[in-house]
């Protein structure tokens, strides 16, 4: 057990965070509301399904939990590393309407997993850790529904390993702690073996650190995949088994995955026709080499500030850096309704890693990716909670990020240390959100929530808006939710789609025409939130399915 911070350590931490909150007020925009101060687990990971409702799960082998399992029901493991007997959950669905928690059954251990959601609907999540490290485990979305677990399928274990859904609707897991390889799944009859990636071993800093996990993948426009892991980034034909491009090492070289924790994002995918033909991807944050090892030893680096900005799709791409108004690591990146990107939680100094972390970073900041470089970064207004290790963010269907976690502990800690084990869940409000936009805020009329549309359809989507409308101001988006862990939101992108001239109908409402996305390569097939954004300002979300 640690013991209690002294009273200059307290004091130079008071002194830390006032100065950067102090320094943010001026421009500070957003709202925080408390959901609930205890929802009984950590949310380590999260995924928004389509029923509204966000599964998440931390890991069986903490021991006991704050969330009992229903009805006497207990968990007995003889392989579990803590509790063999465990009466209660590590898994929970949050009911985002009612604001209540129900308690899900988990058996083998998730800790540091991956997942994403199939074409279908339901949450398929791969790895763990001990006798989860090979399992596949589903979640389909109902009001009753609980885990199915898939005996070990998985041809390697995969331990920080990442996944994303492909254009022909198959999962694809790349990676892990000592797995330098990828695999699929569902798996085609025979084909249980996983396939080589060196990339993965060649960004390797070593077993004990390797700074290459949890890699930031993101599906190219050209149906390629962008694997960036430690310093550097591969556009990598899956089919095929081979690197297509090699990208430039990110300037300065310093890692950006995890332990050293930045984060990445695809920016926003502008259709024209349902075809896109530009890609960008942002890294911010992380920690420098060798902040891994000398926190281990008490010496906490300052954490980067940095963002590189790369077009994937250019013939010669190079980095484009720029400093974020904060330093940060551990930091989640989400991505709005209107296009900008939330960079929320995490720390100032440190690396990932039980204990490892220092100097909580509680302002948000919102990133711009259309504004001039110097103009893109907005302060937000500050959480009163410290989200360090082990937290997590997701965009809602109204507009709001959920947010949860925070355990940098073997156990949960409740008292006598830094940062005690955080059960919580808090929804931040962007300012878009604000009530003086309400004039300007659309409302979605048609399509109806769940509506199916196929590739390269004619979409007619009818809104209405109660003040003066600004027709060349109305986009229409698409977002992917993301499972996201570890600082990183597999799954996640966003697509502008192509449309028509705004037409009035009368009475306050109006129509667009739009372009789906053309193929899975631009949008794989799935469950998308469908915004009518007007002004910047977007509308609650639909639902609706890509078949």
């Amino acid at each position: 057990m640690k013991k209690c911070p002294t009273l200059p350590h307290l004091i130079l931490s008071f002194l830390f965070i006032a100065t950067f909150l102090s320094s943010s007020t001026h421009a500070a925009v957003g709202k925080w509301e408390l959901l609930t101060k205890n929802v009984g687990i950590s949310a380590m990971h999260m995924q928004l399904l389509h029923n509204d409702r966000v599964v998440m799960f931390d890991r069986t082998d903490f021991g006991a939990s704050n969330l009992s399992l229903p009805n006497g029901v207990c968990r007995n493991n003889p392989n579990d590393t803590t509790l063999k007997v465990d009466c209660t959950a590590h898994s929970a669905e949050y009911d985002v309407a009612s604001n209540t928690v129900r308690p899900l059954f988990v058996f083998t251990d998730t800790w540091c997993s991956s997942g994403a959601v199939n074409p279908n609907g339901s949450l398929v999540q791969t790895g763990g850790y001990n006798d989860g490290e090979k399992m596949v485990r589903v979640f389909t979305p109902c009001a009753t529904c609980d885990w199915e677990e898939i005996g070990n399928v998985l041809a390697n274990w995969r331990w920080y390993a990442t996944d994303h859904i492909l254009p022909d609707g198959r999962q694809i897991i790349i990676g892990g702690r000592g797995q330098f390889s990828y695999e699929f799944y569902p798996k085609s009859e025979g084909s249980m073996t996983s396939l080589n990636l060196p990339f993965l071993q060649e960004t390797s800093d070593g077993a004990a650190i390797e700074n290459n996990l949890y890699p930031f993948v993101f599906l190219n426009v050209d149906g390629n995949l962008f694997i960036f892991a430690n310093n550097r980034a591969i556009l990598f034909d899956y089919v095929a088994s081979k690197t297509v491009k090699t990208y430039p090492t990110i300037p300065g070289g310093e890692p950006r995955s995890y332990p050293s924790t930045g984060s990445a994002v695809l920016l926003p995918l502008k259709s024209t026709n349902g075809q896109a033909a530009e890609a960008e991807v942002l890294v911010c944050g992380g920690a420098p080499f060798g902040a891994y090892t000398k926190a281990l030893k008490k010496t906490y680096m300052d954490s980067l500030k940095s963002c590189a900005r790369i077009k994937i799709t250019d013939p010669n791409p190079e980095w484009v850096m720029e400093d974020m108004p904060l330093a940060r690591i551990m930091g989640d990146m989400t991505l709005l309704p209107n296009g900008d990107v939330l960079i929320i939680n995490g720390a100032a100094q440190g690396t990932a890693g039980w204990e490892l972390g220092r100097h909580p970073v509680r302002t948000p900041v919102v990133y711009k990716p259309d504004n001039a470089t110097g103009s893109r970064f907005e302060l937000q207004n500050p959480s009163a909670i410290s989200r360090m290790y082990h937290s997590t963010a997701v965009l809602l269907r109204d507009g709001r990020v959920l947010v949860g976690g925070s355990n940098p502990h073997e156990r949960y800690v409740f008292s006598n240390v830094l940062f005690p084990t955080d059960l919580s869940l808090e929804a931040f409000s962007p300012n878009y959100l604000d009530s003086k936009f309400a004039s300007v805020r659309p409302t979605t009329l048609s399509p109806s929530s769940q509506a199916e549309v196929g590739y390269g359809e004619k979409l007619t989507v009818s809104f209405s808006i109660t003040g003066t409308i600004a027709l060349d101001t109305v986009s229409v988006t698409m977002v992917s939710p993301s499972f996201t862990t570890h600082s990183f939101s597999m799954n996640q992108r966003l697509v502008i789609l192509a449309s028509e001239t705004v037409r009035a109908l009368g009475n306050l409402t109006f129509q667009v025409e739009v372009t789906t996305p053309a193929s899975g390569n631009l949008a794989p097939s799935g469950y998308f939130l469908l915004y009518v954004v007007h002004q910047q300002i977007p509308s609650a979300g639909i639902w609706v399915k890509i078949r």
